[in-house]
């Protein structure tokens, strides 16, 4: 460890999926490490075996490595510490500075409706605080806190935060059955990793105090924390699964794009000036706590969108091409990365805000319509419309095929029928999509090459002559 490095952490539990509140710590400490040359550490808090699940596990290793944030080191896991957290918790009991605590869960209850009914603060009363005793019989460990003065957190964002230590509870360390407590393991964890910044939700502070003791009773110097507003949902509450898709890997999955992922999550809360678009670098360079707002951030579904749809349009197509497989591979459609798809790929690009959008709007590229839009046939596949088609097919046999000698035809065979462009523009868009949108027509021909567009417009030629010219 380098002298006066910069050491930051994120410490997950895996007892869910990694949440877009959980992710925008993740990114906030590890752009502190970047823009500061330290080191990010990865640590799985992983000490509620009940809950805790490798599904979950996966999920956030994953996700982390699907944004770009690669940890330094670790992951540490907090089950495989066992030891140490006993080993100092048993310390503070030898020094003094905690005590055995035999109440059984049924006089702690009872204590606590006490306090509720006299309108005291539910907190352990320390009824075994100066036992002298020592029965045979299961023990938690807990610690003796001060019960007069104060805790001051000096919060990097938030300034001075005061903590009368009478409003706090000699917390258990240690449970009766050996397991540590959260607030006990993250001290030793953060102390025993040298972690010099906490950066961390602000539903975290009402630890820090409790957490700041345990610093000075086990000899450590504590690390300097910032605690960031939350993220609530656009009616201004908590963001949780009723404002929709709060995982990281949902929004994987609905095609976001990494890179608008973390330049979203950047924003959320964070400034430099009137700027929106970040590249990964330029976040690293300007990223400091000074610029992270005190109030809480909104998360809106539309300008991730919007950011998405920017990164779609601007990323290389051979790029967006090699991610769309995925999600073209969903819907049956196995193709390789080859010029096609590329070039269909620079169609969709312009009119795309997610990969699976694209995936949907660019099937039509690798299958031909097994159906055609009902309104779209009665107003195009007329008596006028199929004659027209019927010409351009002729036409196009002989026709070299590039978009611009393809206009030339289609223009020069339209007025000869007498048929607005609109219209027979639409009729050979059917034929050859199935709908009535896509992309630019004559590209659209040019990709699919010629065989392909002959053998739809046939096909569309023979729908209408068995079902009569128009959608039955």
């Amino acid at each position: 460890m380098g002298l006066g490095e910069v050491r930051t952490r994120f410490a997950p539990s895996p007892t869910g999926y990694l949440h877009i509140g959980g992710a925008r710590t993740a990114l906030f400490n590890w752009l502190f490490a970047r823009h500061n040359r330290g080191k990010f550490i990865l640590r799985i808090e992983d000490t509620d075996r009940e809950r805790s699940r490798e599904e979950f596990l996966e999920d956030i290793l994953s996700s982390l490595r699907w944004l770009g944030l690669q940890w330094d080191e670790g992951p540490y896991f907090q089950s495989e510490r066992m030891d140490l957290y006993r080993e100092h918790a048993f310390r503070l009991l030898e020094e003094g500075k905690a005590y055995r605590c035999y109440c059984t869960p049924e006089e702690l209850e009872q204590m606590r409706k006490k306090a509720l009914q006299e309108g005291r603060k539910p907190k352990y009363d320390g009824r075994c605080r100066n036992r002298t005793d020592q029965p045979n019989r299961p023990f938690a460990i807990r610690f003796k806190a001060p019960i007069e003065g104060v805790t001051v957190v000096e919060d990097l964002l938030r300034g001075k935060v005061v903590f009368r230590n009478e409003e706090l509870d000699d917390l258990i360390i240690l449970r009766s059955d050996g397991t540590p407590t959260y607030n006990f393991c993250v001290v030793v964890d953060d102390a025993l990793m040298g972690i010099t910044h906490v950066i961390r939700g602000d539903d975290h502070l009402n630890n820090t105090p409790r957490q700041l003791l345990l610093y000075q009773a086990l000899g450590f110097d504590p690390p300097r924390f910032a605690h960031v507003p939350l993220i609530l949902g656009p009616d201004r509450t908590r963001l949780s699964k009723r404002h929709g898709a709060t995982s990281v890997s949902s929004y994987r999955e609905m095609g976001f794009l990494p890179e608008a992922m973390v330049n979203y999550l950047a924003r959320l809360g964070w400034s430099w000036g009137d700027q929106e678009i970040f590249s990964i670098d330029e976040l690293i360079e300007k990223f400091t706590l000074d610029n992270v707002s005190r109030s809480p951030a909104v998360f809106d579904p539309e300008k991730l969108l919007w950011l998405n749809s920017h990164y779609i349009k601007t990323l290389p197509p051979e790029e967006i091409a090699r991610r769309l497989q995925p999600f073209l591979e969903r819907r049956g459609i196995t193709v390789p990365l080859d010029e096609k798809l590329i070039e269909a790929v620079k169609t969709l690009q312009p009119r795309s805000r997610t990969l699976d959008e694209m995936a949907q709007q660019g099937l039509f590229y690798f299958l031909p319509p097994a159906s055609y839009d009902a309104s779209g046939t009665k107003k195009f596949f007329t008596e006028r419309g199929l004659e027209f088609l019927d010409r351009f097919r002729e036409r196009i046999k002989a026709t070299e095929f590039d978009p611009q000698q393809l206009e030339k035809a289609f223009r020069e065979v339209s007025e000869q029928r007498g048929l607005k462009t609109r219209d027979a523009a639409q009729a050979i868009r059917l034929s050859l999509t199935g709908g009535t949108v896509s992309p630019g027509l004559f590209e659209i021909m040019q990709i699919l090459g010629r065989e392909e567009c002959l053998r739809r417009i046939e096909k569309a030629l023979q729908w209408a002559k068995v079902s009569g010219g128009h959608a039955p």
